[in-house]
Order: structure tokens, then C-alpha cells, then sequence
């Protein structure tokens, strides 16, 4: 089920989407996306180089992570449409008209690392650009879950980044289990989430959805855990 957001509602909704801990998105021990079954996929780009993920939410808007964009002078345009990032594949591009930060996100910390992007104009949907929901306030999916990840980042911890979408699938953690492995330091049971699984995400592309496979609903934004050392244990900030 695809839901309009207007204009109003996001900007009532923004306080209350914390994303606390940060994932650099890239696919390891994935495979390649069938083209296009990810409609609302989004390439994040500075200078026509894809430098983030992100994930259309309405004819007007894409989320992304805050930390994609350097500064406020920095500016972004984002391509809808797209598989192959080499490939026109009539793909669109938009710039973007204004960015809203999470009000409290500071890059000095992990937490409300969101950014909503307002498109110049309405995107036209089609087949390959659609946009997909995000949960209501308050939803909550059980450990164990089965989610997937998506991104163009990189392939294993030290190598390249794909042109192509990769995807994998993933599994959400216990909360307690996650804490003892990462600690309270890292990891809040009550604004947090783990995933874990034989792929996972790399280097590269922040600022995509972890999607529930039972809802097709963008559970939360993928965001850039910056002491990371190996591609695979994950976590994610909670939108309840």
C-alpha cells in the first residue's frame, strides 16, 4: 500500500524519526537486484557521483541520511529509476529545491541522522519510480524478522562499489542480544535496532531503507556507523 505524505505531515513527523546509530550501505554476500523491483530506490549524488542511498516517500520527497550532505552549502540532486548507475536507463534526475534536517542531528553524534529532501518539481510514477510507506509511530517488528537491505556501495570491506543495485536479505536481532555484543555505549534498546544475516551492508551508501518483507513498508533508514570494522553486523535507528 503506497501512502501521499504531504508537506504538513512531514514536517510534523521529522522530530519524531530517531535514527540513532549510523551504517554505511553496501552489499556483501548479496545479489545483484532484479532491475527495477525496487522502485523507490534513490541515488543520493554531489557532482553527478553517487555518494548516498535513499528511498522516495512521496511525489515530492526522498529520504536519506543527514551525514550525506557535508554542509549547507553542499548541494545534492538525486536520481529515481535507476539500476545500473552507468546506464541511462531512463533514469530521471531532479535537483533538489530545500533539505530538512532532523532538528536535533548533530554530526558530532549518531543520533537523528535523517535528512528529508524536497524535490524541485512532483515526480512523475511509473514502473520503475514509485514510492514506498514508512510505519506508522509506535510500530514494532519481532527478533527474527526477515528484512532486506539494498544499496550501490561496496562489495566486501575494502573493495568496490557497484554500479549495479546489490540486495541481501537480513534478520532482525534481539535487543537485549545486540546490547551485550555492542553495549550501551553503541546501542539503545529503546531508539535501536540490530539485523544481522550472511550479507550485510558495507562502505558506501548510507541513507537506504531496511525493508520488512511482510508489509513492504521502509522500516528505517540505514545510516553510517562510522566504527564498523567488518561488513556485516548492523544496526539501525528505530522510527517507533
Amino acid at each position: 500500500m503506497m501512502t501521499i505524505i504531504s508537506l504538513l505531515l512531514l514536517a510534523s513527523l521529522l522530530p519524531h524519526l530517531t535514527f540513532t546509530a549510523r551504517v554505511n550501505v553496501g552489499i556483501v554476500n548479496g545479489k545483484e537486484a532484479e532491475p527495477h523491483s525496487r522502485p523507490y530506490m534513490v541515488s543520493v549524488q554531489a557532482k553527478e557521483h553517487h555518494i548516498c542511498g535513499g528511498f522516495l516517500i512521496s511525489d515530492r520527497f526522498v529520504m536519506t541520511a543527514a551525514h550525506c550532505r557535508k554542509n549547507s552549502s553542499s548541494v545534492l540532486t538525486v536520481v529515481l529509476g535507476a539500476h545500473d548507475l552507468k546506464k541511462n536507463e531512463n533514469s530521471v534526475r531532479f535537483t533538489v529545491e530545500s533539505y530538512h534536517q532532523h532538528p536535533n542531528y548533530t554530526n558530532k553524534s549518531f543520533h537523528n541522522d535523517i535528512l528529508l529532501l524536497k524535490l524541485e518539481k512532483n515526480v512523475q510514477l511509473n514502473d520503475n519510480i514509485k514510492w514506498i510507506s514508512i510505519p506508522a509511530e509506535g510500530s514494532d517488528i519481532e527478533a527474527g524478522s526477515v528484512c532486506s537491505i539494498a544499496g550501490w556501495g561496496r562489495l566486501a570491506t575494502k573493495g568496490k562499489r557497484s554500479d549495479r543495485l546489490m540486495e541481501t536479505d537480513v534478520k532482525v536481532m534481539n535487543n537485549m542480544e545486540c546490547e551485550r555484543k555492542w553495549g550501551k555505549k553503541y546501542f539503545s534498546t529503546s531508539q535501536m535496532m540490530c539485523v544481522h544475516g550472511d550479507g550485510g551492508s558495507c562502505n558506501g551508501d548510507s541513507g537506504g531503507p531496511l525493508v520488512w518483507l511482510v508489509s513492504q513498508k521502509c522500516v528505517i533508514v540505514i545510516n553510517d556507523l562510522k566504527f564498523i570494522q567488518k561488513c556485516q553486523f548492523i544496526f539501525f535507528g528505530s522510527t517507533s
